[in-house]
């Protein structure tokens, strides 16, 4: 998946992250906890991208998205 892409998911898939798990976060740590989310997806679920296509993408940067707001919920923001 190129970089650019990438970045377009990641950031699309942390609006949709942060709006699922109720996060009021500004505009940059939304865009960098999506594309953070969308690099820990890809990786994860690069498997099925070769499957199914590029929704198998958005939807593994949407889940790695979430994943690092738990841990960041969990952990950083105390």
């Amino acid at each position: 998946m190129p970089i650019f892409t990438l970045i377009i998911i990641g950031a699309a898939a942390g609006f949709l992250a942060t709006r699922l798990m109720r996060l009021n976060t500004d505009v940059p740590t939304t865009v960098g906890i999506g594309v953070l989310g969308a690099l820990l997806g890809g990786m994860v679920l690069r498997f099925l991208v070769m499957i199914t296509g590029w929704m198998a993408g958005f939807v593994g940067a949407i889940l790695g998205a979430m994943l690092l707001i738990w841990l960041w919920k969990t952990y950083i923001s105390r």
